[in-house]
């Protein structure tokens, strides 16, 4: 994702109040706190209650994470989620998000999820409805 991005760009957006305790010890935002940030924003679409994805006993798992940093965050204040489908496949769904505060870019994310039934604990296919509505939430092209 380029720099030039921006949170209009992001069909899903949401948000997250800063708390004292994400900073550590030089007065920004842990960088772990900015993988759970992102989580806020895929469970915005993985698991809303109205529209749910999730095939009967399945889950959503990570199977890759790639997290570029391009300004620190502070507190206090609010950070800004944006969270699009960039692809989606036959089980995994492709996620591109960014992370803005006071409208300013300060993180991007691609993440590939994968369902999986929880008994079997494989891959399991997307069902129709769940592929309907990812594509729905598809970066423009």
């Amino acid at each position: 994702m380029s720099e030039s991005i921006e949170l209009d760009h992001f069909p899903i957006k949401t948000y997250e109040k800063l708390r004292y305790a994400d900073t550590d010890r030089q007065g920004h935002v842990n960088n772990a706190v900015f993988s759970m940030m992102f989580e806020t924003g895929r469970v915005e679409i993985l698991y809303d209650p109205s529209v749910p994805l999730a095939s009967p006993n399945c889950a959503f798992v990570i199977v890759n994470l790639t997290l570029d940093f391009h300004a620190e965050i502070t507190w206090p204040g609010r950070v800004d989620i944006g969270t699009r489908v960039s692809k989606v496949g036959r089980s995994s769904i492709t996620f591109e998000q960014a992370l803005f505060q006071n409208g300013r870019l300060t993180a991007t994310a691609k993440t590939v999820v994968v369902q999986v039934n929880q008994t079997t604990r494989r891959s399991e296919t997307l069902n129709d409805a769940a592929i309907e509505r990812l594509n729905d939430l598809s970066s423009p092209k």
